[in-house]
């Protein structure tokens, strides 16, 4: 009898008590094609809320579940710890705070082998309660607040940039490493820029069906771009790479609206500023109402706020992370502390 290939399934987690045991269920509930195997390795950043103890439990009766310790308390680090120690000849990333069809890992086995890539995916599709968690999703949904990115995207299939989470051939981290530990978000960003300037295919299928769960508060979401902004210039002056335009506009709307307001305080008058907040006020009326249309009119009221707490937060980022990345060369602590 031919033994059985293992899929290795990577997650990092820290204090996630209330969702582990559903994550590692639906994880190792997954359908798997004759003449696989799924092996489970979470890496857990030393949780202090009793995250620990429950995974610890369940291995006690899970052969196929592995605990490995993530001192280090961010993804990157718990990613490579995972790797360290799986066997699979292909490697699945997860999300604790995501939910995954019951053929997810099938359906990327499938589309790794028909497609020949190195790295394939599914749609980052979000999904959210009424009131802030379904405007935040519906927010980050939508085509017109991500700036036309194909990873938000139902329904395309083909080569992409970068992708959800991730499947991997293990040769591709032989050929290619694994995951920068000096990044504290972006990690999959600088990993699969890093493919693709090897000359590396990655790819996205909507067979590959996940949900994300956003963040559920104004405040989280904040925090959450605003790490996002900080970290992807550290990711660009690593390559070489100047960040696509959407990436841009964030930091310098903010760069243009600190601008005017510091004439404004010098007596060049407020007229450059109104302006600037007028317009803006625009584009997030144009942007609520399409997201609003889409989804459901009961968000509209929040939409402005959502939109601006991202697309801004992003923006402030950005700046603070190309000072310090050009400046310092390194990240601040208060940067290096993740938002969940």
């Amino acid at each position: 009898m031919t033994e059985a290939r293992t899929v290795s399934v990577i997650v990092p987690c820290r204090n996630e008590r209330d969702a582990i045991e559903a994550f590692c269920a639906d994880a190792l509930g997954q359908s798997l094609p004759d003449g696989w195997q799924l092996e489970l390795i979470v890496a857990d950043g030393g949780s202090d809320d009793g995250t620990r103890e429950r995974l610890q439990a369940l291995a006690q009766v899970e052969p196929r579940l592995t605990l490995v310790d993530n001192p280090q308390r961010i993804v990157s680090a718990g990613l490579n710890r995972a790797l360290a120690v799986a066997a699979g000849a292909v490697i699945v990333r997860m999300d604790v705070h995501t939910r995954y069809a019951a053929d997810y890992v099938a359906q990327c086995l499938q589309v790794l082998e028909r497609s020949g890539a190195d790295n394939v995916g599914g749609p980052w599709r979000a999904e959210g309660r009424d009131g802030w968690p379904g405007a935040i999703a519906a927010a980050f949904q939508s085509r017109w607040v991500a700036g036309g990115a194909r990873s938000r995207s139902l329904t395309y299939e083909g080569e992409v940039d970068t992708v959800y989470l991730g499947c991997w051939p293990r040769e591709t981290f032989d050929r290619f490493g694994g995951f920068d530990e000096t990044l504290v978000r972006n990690q999959d960003d600088e990993h699969n820029l890093r493919l693709v300037l090897g000359g590396a295919r990655i790819w996205q299928s909507p067979a590959i069906r996940s949900v994300y769960r956003p963040r559920d508060s104004l405040g989280a979401l904040w925090r959450q771009w605003l790490q996002y902004g900080y970290w992807k210039p550290f990711v660009m002056k690593k390559h070489g790479q100047a960040a696509a335009w959407r990436h841009r506009v964030p930091g310098l709307f903010v760069a243009a609206l600190a601008l005017t307001a510091l004439l404004a305080l010098a007596g060049a008058g407020v007229a450059p500023l109104l302006a600037l907040l007028g317009a803006y006020a625009l584009v997030l009326a144009g942007l609520s109402l399409a997201v609003a249309s889409a989804s459901s009119w009961a968000l509209l009221w929040r939409l402005p706020l959502v939109v601006a707490a991202q697309q801004i937060g992003y923006g402030v980022g950005t700046l603070a992370g190309v000072w310090d990345a050009w400046r310092h060369g390194r990240g601040r602590e208060r940067f290096a502390r993740l938002t969940r």
